[in-house]
């Protein structure tokens, strides 16, 4: 399981380093993701343009008010 904290990327490069992440990601696999606010705007991208996204499997819990850690999980081959 690969995990990120983006929270010290700036905003406006943050979705692509995760794109990347997640495309490194071998089947079965989840990036698990450390951020300032929850990435509902996020999920939406990748359950619409990202196929091996499990959208199913994706979690969220908010540890803090500016800590939020998502799971994107990769569908297995």
């Amino acid at each position: 399981m690969a995990r990120l904290d983006v929270r010290d990327i700036q905003p406006v490069n943050r979705h692509s380093i995760i794109h990347d992440e997640f495309e490194a990601l071998e089947p079965g696999e989840t990036l698990t993701i450390v951020n300032d606010h929850e990435p509902k705007p996020l999920f939406y991208e990748f359950q619409a343009e990202v196929e091996r996204f499990d959208a199913d499997g994706y979690e969220v819990e908010r540890h803090a008010p500016d800590e939020f850690v998502a799971r994107f999980p990769k569908l297995a081959a």
